[in-house]
This record gives C-alpha cells, structure tokens and sequence, in this order.
C-alpha cells in the first residue's frame, strides 16, 4: 500500500471517531434521544442508555443484588405511541374532504352530460320515427335529403346512443 492510502485510511478512522461522541436517553414522553450535548437534569439517570465514549449501557457485576434492576433499567420499555400531531391529521382529513369533493362533483358533471345527451337522442329518434323528410348539410355544405337506407343507419345510431347513455 502506499502512503496516500494509509494516510487517507487514518484520517477517516479518526474523523468517525466523533461519531461515538453520542449521548442517547428516553426523554419524558418515551422517545429516543440521540445528541452530541448531555441530557439535562430532568433526565433521571437511569433512563441515559449511552455516554460518550461507551459502546452500551453499563452491566452490573454478576454477583450483586443490582443486576436484575439494572437489568431492567438498562432495556427501557417499548416508547408510548406519541400524541398524533392534530394540524397534520386535519390537513389530511380536509385533503380527503377535498378529493371526495372533486370525486362527487366529477360524477355529477359526468351524470348531467349523459342527461343531456339521452334527452337529445331521444329527440331525435322521435323526429326520425316521425316519417317526416330530413336534411342535414354535408361537407361542401349543400343541403340534401336523408333516403331510406341513410334514414335507418341513422336511427340504428341513435338507439345505440340512447342504450349507452339513457341507463
């Protein structure tokens, strides 16, 4: 290996040695606290799991009478469910009111479209049973009567019309 690495190797071992410079304890709402700065006094001593420089909480010697109690001292009950942040649970809740909103008023806009377009079908399947002549423009916009047979295709679209929106 050369010098570079070595050194470079050397700088990054000493730079994580910050990194055990942790305090960590169980404030008084059951959370886990992690810090560079020691707890403050209000911090029972039993409830600071790690000091700087300490890999895990201390164990007591096997043979006192402490070893149960430090024992349980050492492993801190499961952290109590913190109180639900009530500005988020209302930003969410008038989120959903919001999307359920648009959601019911998209159906409605969709139900009063299919309205409109059954009642126009039907009108026009009553002007075309009503045997009377039709004419429409065509493309060059000349004016020209519906025969028989562009009569019945016609109507043949207007039912399908009719089936798919008037349900």
């Amino acid at each position: 290996m050369n010098i570079k690495t070595v050194v470079l190797a050397a700088a990054v071992g000493l730079a994580s040695w910050n990194a055990l410079a942790q305090w960590q304890w169980i404030d008084p709402s059951g959370r886990k606290v992690f810090s560079d700065r020691a707890p403050g006094p209000e911090v029972p001593e039993k409830n600071i799991l790690r000091r700087p420089g300490q890999l895990a909480a201390p164990a007591p010697a096997a043979g006192t009478d402490e070893a149960p109690a430090a024992a349980a001292a050492a492993k801190p009950a499961p952290p109590r469910p913190s109180g639900k942040d009530e500005a988020l649970e209302a930003k969410k809740k008038e989120a959903e009111a919001a999307e359920a909103a648009k959601k019911k008023a998209e159906e409605e806009r969709i139900k009063k479209v299919k309205e409109e377009n059954c009642a126009r079908a039907k009108a026009a399947k009553a002007t075309l049973d009503s045997g009377q002549r039709i004419a429409r423009m065509n493309a060059q916009g000349e004016r020209e009567i519906l025969d028989d047979a562009a009569r019945a295709a016609e109507l043949k679209r207007t039912e399908e019309i009719i089936r798919s929106e008037c349900n």
